[in-house]
């Protein structure tokens, strides 16, 4: 049993505790924010993939209890028409479906769990440094408290300190070209779609997407290309004023997507697309980077957080099957930088395409919906297959 010390509570962090505890591990997570930190209201579609990832460490029943299945994907131009029809990921195996919730329930649930299965969770611990020897790592906070262990796994996200250390002159976040809007609305498209049914639309102006579920508003997000908000827009600019600008773009296509935005109230955000150009460095001799931390994508496949459970599960082979903690670094690092780098291909290219779309842009959007999935990945992500 080796003592790991897991940077960030978020999603990638948590899962990688639930998968490292199972894997025989003694893992303790440290969390920047407070306990009570602040629910953005963003939601998101948890893929197939994710899914599978999560029932490797025995979690995606627990999280199939929120949120609400989406097994359909519909694909709709400027116009109205029908451009595609596909189903989502593995549709016909309940644990497996597509999942859409909102992140920070996502990440409630798996603190949840872990507590449950009595790892230790400590927030406020904000990470100022990092001393690794050949034989342990050393996590140094803010308030003067330290953490010793075998491993430290960086899995503070987009602005990870850990990487800072790992990697101090490799790439760092940067803009991707597009704000992305959420919002739910108190406005229904006509006709009432499907259940369990995702609409996407290549509007003229914005890429468009809305779900409706069982009970509850109208789910929506929006990804518009121009430049990257001014400091303090988002803060300091009203729902209303964001509302105001965004409908104009979407009125002259004739879909439902202008009426959906004109019927949202103050559950409307924005923020840019970002994401971390490849390269970059993940792993040391006591130090391994996860998650956003060290493959962050613009969120145009929707693959964040399935690429993040993923890596948590296959660390945790990693670790059980590797001789030693370098061959396992290095086995983790072979089976994720190159799926990692293609999503993050991928993404880039559905985010700089015209909103209205090509060919390209229609198979990138289909592969996107079944996560790539093949019998290797599934092989990957089968706890009891050797890794």
């Amino acid at each position: 049993m080796a003592r790991i010390v897991v940077i960030g509570g978020g999603i990638a962090g948590t899962a990688a505790a639930l998968a490292l505890h199972k894997a025989g591990h003694e893992p303790t997570v440290h969390e920047a924010h407070p306990e009570s930190d602040e629910d953005i209201g963003a939601f998101m579609t948890l893929a197939s993939n994710g899914m599978r990832a999560l029932a490797g460490f025995d979690a995606a029943r627990t999280v199939a209890g929120v949120g609400f299945d989406v097994t359909r994907m519909n694909v709709l131009d400027a116009a109205g028409a029908e451009l595609a029809s596909v189903p989502l990921g593995e549709h016909d195996r309940p644990l497996a479906r597509y999942r859409c919730l909102r992140r920070a329930q996502l990440a409630a649930v798996l603190r949840a769990e872990a507590r449950r299965r009595g790892i230790a969770l400590r927030h406020a611990a904000r990470l100022t440094g990092v001393t690794e020897t050949d034989g342990a790592v050393t996590a140094r906070f803010a308030d003067g408290s330290t953490a010793d262990g075998e491993l430290l796994v960086g899995a503070d996200g987009l602005r990870s300190t850990v990487r800072t250390w790992l990697d101090p002159h490799g790439p760092g976040p940067a803009y991707a070209g597009q704000r992305v809007f959420y919002g739910y609305s108190d406005a229904a498209p006509r006709p009432a779609p499907a259940p369990g049914l995702i609409t996407m639309v290549r509007g003229s102006a914005a890429a468009f997407g809305y779900l409706v579920p069982p009970v509850g508003r109208t789910h929506w997000f929006a990804r518009v290309p121009g430049p990257p908000l001014a400091a303090g827009e988002r803060a300091d600019t009203a729902p209303a004023r964001w509302r105001a600008l965004l409908e104009p773009l979407l009125r002259p296509d004739r879909t439902p997507c202008a009426d959906i935005v004109a019927g949202t109230g103050d559950d409307l955000m924005v923020t840019d697309a970002l994401h971390l150009p490849p390269g970059g460095r993940w792993r040391s001799r006591r130090t391994v980077l996860i998650g956003d931390a060290a493959h962050a994508a613009s969120p145009a496949t929707g693959q964040g957080a399935s690429m993040a459970l993923e890596d948590a599960l296959v660390l945790a082979k990693a670790l059980r099957d590797a001789p030693d903690t370098d061959a396992a670094l290095a086995r983790y690092e072979h089976h994720r930088r190159p799926r990692t780098e293609q999503n993050t291909a991928t993404s880039a290219r559905l985010t700089a395409a015209r909103p209205s779309g090509d060919s390209r842009t229609s198979e990138d959007t289909r592969r996107a919906a079944d996560g790539g999935a093949d019998e290797a990945l599934l092989r990957l992500l089968d706890w009891d297959t050797p890794l």
